[in-house]
């Protein structure tokens, strides 16, 4: 993960993170709907018995195979797609979204729908208004990436300093700050980029944290101190309702507790340091 997050040097050696196409579905496979809704490929339809379309979709059902009125199953099923929304944003590289991904568009569990030229391949464009809080957090995570050139660098990080504030281009955390858990057993990672830290220096950008927990149960990360008068304020938080879970770049407010941030179960969150 800290390798895709970071535009994937162990690939790319001698390229840049230009070079790394990042996404998390794309036109083979399941949608990111059906990536967090289905266990299995459900591909009858297409007329091969099921026997077509890839078996390893990496996916998760989050309890239900399919369609359900759990709202529970809904509300973490969403929760998940932020996530991957989030995650893929904050990558370097160039990201790649797949068509409909945005307003949490379905091919009800089939991964191979290309002989489909029905509902089940089409853009239903009344999923924008149906799931208007999942398009208002991808566009608000698409206009803040924008917003901030850390975010899409043309050279790799070299995890250095370039100053004489303590802090490297990019730096690794786990519940405790400069302190990640780099176990297999590991479901908590959180990561720093010093906007002003770069080896061009022909760009100063805020601090930007990013903090994910796959675990079930909640976390207290340390926060890393900013240096001077800079203080840490919240732009995105997929563990709040949706209604809260993120606002619009340059107006993110300010983080009550500057040393500490309650990180919900299975949730990703991105702070800006000004």
């Amino acid at each position: 993960m800290a390798q895709r997050l970071q535009g994937s040097p162990d690939l790319y050696a001698g390229r840049g993170p230009t070079a790394s196409i990042n996404f998390i579905t794309c036109h083979d496979g399941f949608t990111l709907a059906d990536l967090v809704s289905y266990n299995e490929k459900h591909n009858e339809a297409n007329g091969e018995h099921n026997r077509d379309g890839a078996n390893d979709n990496n996916s998760w059902n989050c309890g239900w195979e399919g369609p359900t009125d759990d709202a529970a199953i809904n509300a973490l099923r969403h929760k998940q797609m932020r996530n991957a929304i989030t995650m893929l944003l904050v990558s370097q590289g160039v990201p790649m979204l797949l068509m409909g991904d945005e307003v949490g568009r379905t091919q009800y569990g089939n991964n191979n729908a290309y002989c489909q030229d029905n509902e089940m391949s089409w853009l239903d464009w009344m999923l924008r208004e149906a799931n208007a809080d999942l398009f208002r957090f991808c566009r608000r995570c698409i206009a803040f990436r924008k917003a901030h050139p850390v975010l899409s660098g043309r050279t790799f990080f070299r995890k250095k300093s370039y100053g004489h504030n303590g802090f490297r281009d990019i730096a690794w955390h786990g519940v405790e700050a400069w302190n990640a858990d780099w176990s297999d057993s590991s479901c908590t990672l959180a990561f720093t980029l010093c906007g002003n830290q770069t080896q061009s220096h022909t760009e100063v950008d805020d601090y930007i944290y990013v903090g994910m927990n796959m675990q079930w149960e909640s976390h207290v990360f340390e926060l890393p101190v900013l240096p001077g008068s800079m203080r840490w304020h919240v732009f995105a938080n997929t563990g709040m309702p949706p209604s809260e879970d993120s606002c619009e770049p340059g107006t993110e407010p300010l983080l009550p507790d500057q040393r500490h941030f309650l990180m919900g179960a299975r949730s990703v969150a991105i702070l800006a340091g000004k």
